[in-house]
């Protein structure tokens, strides 16, 4: 009765220390990308956090539509690149669209 009992209470001590790390970091730190795409931000900025350079497709200056290509690794049989595209005017971030083409292997 009493290797129960002290198991319980270490049970209940071990998920109590668990849940106040959990409770420690933010939910944004266990992700992978630490630095989000933020409306207003400037070109270069967007290419930092995408961690990709920016190719222009179209548009004046101030006002241009730029693609960044992520290699995101895939499989060890298939490379996985996405395809973001990036609105800019007036030099600052107004929209993304991802495009993930089609899926050619269910045809």
């Amino acid at each position: 009765m009493k290797q129960i009992m002290m198991g319980a209470v270490l049970s209940a001590l071990m998920m109590g220390a668990l849940a106040g790390a959990a409770r420690a970091q933010p939910f944004t730190a266990t992700l992978s990308n630490h630095t989000p795409l933020e409306f207003g931000m400037p070109a270069d900025e967007a290419a930092r956090a995408l961690g990709a350079p920016l190719t222009y497709l179209r548009g004046r200056p101030g006002d241009e539509t730029y693609l960044a290509i992520r290699d995101l690794g895939g499989s060890g049989l298939f490379v996985r690149r996405d395809r973001l595209y990036l609105q800019f005017r007036h030099g600052r971030l107004t929209g993304w669209k991802g495009d993930w083409g089609r899926n050619w292997m269910w045809q």
